[in-house]
């Protein structure tokens, strides 16, 4: 006979009890482990891929708007399930928790399919408006539609690793994320060379090798939930959609989701406007720059698997209405984004060609490069204190700060300032748009957290 999970005592979750040092180690360690064994295997990726061509690595780099926007769906609502989900766990409601948790995967399921359609129909057309060259052409449309049209893994992986964190149990992200990964680092040359009877497949087969990752790390979220999170508890009544819930998830999910399409968009743009060099340069500024956000990710994504314990852990506090615990949890996630920050800053300055030279890149591909890597990490300092300080808006329902502040560093400041650099047909004096547009997303950043102190903070130490 089957055993039910047995329910935790209300008030006894870790996330209000821990010492906040303590629990912010605790949770946050696993998911920013994984998050690092995510950003190896996406610079893994891209050195497997340049070991077939520039274009290759061009491929990848236009392709990157689209994977970015898949995955910033994911994020979008698994967020917004968090957030509820967290909210409603501090506050005791199970019921609204557990609902929390089937509507969230009822909106997965309507984005993957979304994405599928594209996948099938506008994966083509996509490459064609941005490149003449075959190579780029051919091998971007097939790592595009693979990844679009296979994209629920990544949903659910996304959903289920949420679903972990919102209940304080971190731990099991660091072996689904980190077993997603590590099986597409070891598939990758697998399917891109072609070894034993795995016929070649070039840049096809690194979107094979990741949808193979991702499904493999959705099932083991979803049996970790199933069998250790007594704190969710699916039933059919759950996947009912409901305003009630919906609103909420939507509420802190779409601004997630429209920073990532802002993301996307700035990408786009940037690709387009590093393209317009191409007679100077040909291709290779739109594949330093994917090159790039591979390394970047080596220090953001610790910060975001940061601010995914962040989240959880003052949205727990907000609801349990425990103020000195979402002050102290800021501050020490704010000194920790900082340090991270530092870390790649150094790395960038120090180290630039080391870190390049992984790419198999040519002289002038160096020399851009170099450049890029240098001046865009002035903006890493302030890029912590925006990223950091609005997990907080999201934990308190107030994402639509953090959708305003990516608007005025993306597409207010960043995409124009890079334009009007790249009329001086210097591609070097581009990368400037980046510190540029973060000392205003950083000031606008520093004002919402102060509005909201004042209008949700602020008022719990007075009751």
């Amino acid at each position: 006979m089957a055993t039910e999970k047995k329910l935790p005592v209300p008030g006894t979750n870790k996330m209000g009890t821990m010492p906040v040092g303590r629990l912010l180690v605790n949770m946050a360690t696993p998911i920013i482990i994984a998050m690092l064994v995510q950003a190896l295997y996406n610079v893994v990726d891209s050195v497997y891929v340049s070991k077939i061509s520039e274009n290759a690595v061009t491929a990848l780099s236009l392709a990157f708007p689209v994977q970015n926007l898949l995955i910033g769906f994911a994020v979008g609502i698994g967020v917004g399930v968090n957030a509820l989900l967290s909210k409603s766990l501090g506050e005791g409601d199970r019921e609204q928790a557990n609902r929390a948790a089937g509507n969230g995967m009822v909106l997965a399921l309507i984005a993957a399919g979304l994405f599928l359609i594209f996948g099938l129909v506008g994966a083509g057309p996509y490459f064609r408006m941005q490149s003449d060259v075959t190579e780029t052409v051919q091998g971007g449309t097939a790592y595009t539609a693979i990844c679009c049209i296979f994209s629920l893994g990544i949903f659910v992986e996304v959903l289920g690793e949420r679903l972990l964190q919102g209940s304080g149990r971190t731990i099991y992200t660091l072996v689904t994320q980190g077993t997603g990964a590590v099986v597409n680092i070891i598939l990758d040359p697998i399917f891109i060379f072609g070894w034993g009877p795995v016929p070649e497949m070039g840049i096809a087969g690194a979107a094979v090798a990741t949808i193979i990752g991702q499904w493999i790390a959705a099932l083991l979220a979803v049996f970790f939930n199933l069998k250790f999170n007594p704190d969710v508890q699916f039933s059919l009544p759950c996947f009912k959609l409901r305003k009630e819930v919906v609103i909420p998830i939507l509420t802190v999910g779409i601004p997630s989701i429209v920073m990532n399409s802002i993301g996307s968009v700035m990408n786009f743009g940037m690709n387009q406007i590093l393209l317009g060099f191409k007679h100077l340069h040909g291709e290779t500024p739109a594949g330093v720059f994917g090159i790039y956000f591979k390394l970047q990710s080596f220090f953001f994504m610790p910060l975001f698997g940061l601010n995914g314990a962040t989240i959880s852990i003052i949205a727990y506090n907000y609801g349990a209405r425990k103020p000195e615990r979402i002050i102290k949890t800021q501050k020490l996630a704010l000194g920790s984004a900082l340090a991270m920050m530092l870390t790649g800053f150094a790395a960038f300055q120090l180290v630039p060609d080391l870190l390049l030279s992984m790419f198999n890149p040519t002289d002038a591909f160096l020399e851009i490069g170099r450049a890029c890597l240098r001046t865009i990490s002035w903006s890493f300092p302030l890029a912590a204190i925006c990223i950091s300080v609005g997990s907080c808006f999201q934990a308190l329902g107030n994402g639509i700060y953090m959708t305003i502040v990516s608007l005025a560093r993306q597409m207010f400041v960043l995409l124009p300032v890079a334009y009007l650099m790249s009329l001086s047909g210097n591609v070097n004096l581009v990368w400037l748009a980046y510190p540029i547009a973060e000392i205003a997303s950083s000031s606008l950043t520093v004002f919402f957290f102060l509005r909201i102190y004042r209008q949700k903070i602020k008022p719990l130490f007075e009751n």
